[in-house]
């Protein structure tokens, strides 16, 4: 996966330069045309926005996450009927009708594709992520798993499986993640801050939050 630099800004701009990427001036455009040609209702846009950045997201995610690792109740129940137990929390939606939660163990690690389309569960993650609906990643997520992991930096011991769940309009899989061993005592909220979006995906391990990294370091002075 490469990634792109953006070059360094002109002398000359004396920081007056627009902070607005082309992108953002492409979707700009293109809303304006759509709103003044009646296609679209602004008041509409404004209500999708709204969802799509603060009431659906991966943080939704994580406090399903983060509520199962602290709740033994709650655990069992999201294993059981994960659609149920996510609903109760308020995540609900036409992206995630079925979903399945599966657990990663010491012995089995658990890795999220869909090999058709995009199949994601939005009420819990948001937006599915570029990379997650690229050809390379559906075919080899099957193909070589272990391959595509190491390419996100993450290698796992050789004894441990790597399961591949299928996602499809039927069926939306949410992986919950091990808790990491030094978080024991730590409260919801704290628990929710290590959960990222990867992490649910089956690309990632929970990410250390400054706390976290600093116990490390107290550790391993």
């Amino acid at each position: 996966m490469s990634t792109s630099q953006t070059p360094p800004a002109d002398p000359a701009d004396h920081g007056h330069a627009s902070e607005i990427s082309e992108i953002e001036l492409r979707v700009r455009a293109l809303e304006t045309v759509l709103v003044e040609k009646g296609y679209v209702d602004p008041a509409a846009l404004d209500v999708l926005i709204d969802i799509y950045e603060h009431r659906v997201g991966p943080h939704n995610g994580a406090h399903v996450v983060a509520k199962a690792w602290n709740e033994p109740e709650y655990h069992a129940w999201l294993m059981r009927d994960a659609t149920s137990a996510i609903a109760s929390l308020g995540y609900i939606g036409s992206e995630g009708v079925h979903i399945v939660a599966v657990e990663n163990t010491r012995r089995q690690h658990n890795l999220v594709v869909c090999t058709l389309c995009s199949c994601y569960p939005w009420p819990v993650l948001g937006l599915p992520p570029v990379w997650y609906k690229s050809a390379p990643y559906r075919s080899r997520a099957v193909i070589d798993p272990r391959g595509v992991l190491r390419d996100f930096g993450l290698e796992l011991p050789a004894d441990t499986e790597i399961r591949v769940w299928d996602s499809t309009a039927e069926i939306r899989y949410l992986v919950v993640p091990m808790r990491p061993p030094d978080t024991q005592g730590w409260s919801e909220r704290e628990l929710r801050e290590i959960v990222t979006r990867d992490c649910m995906i089956g690309t990632g391990l929970p990410g250390p939050p400054d706390r976290l990294a600093r116990q490390g370091h107290e550790r391993h002075p």
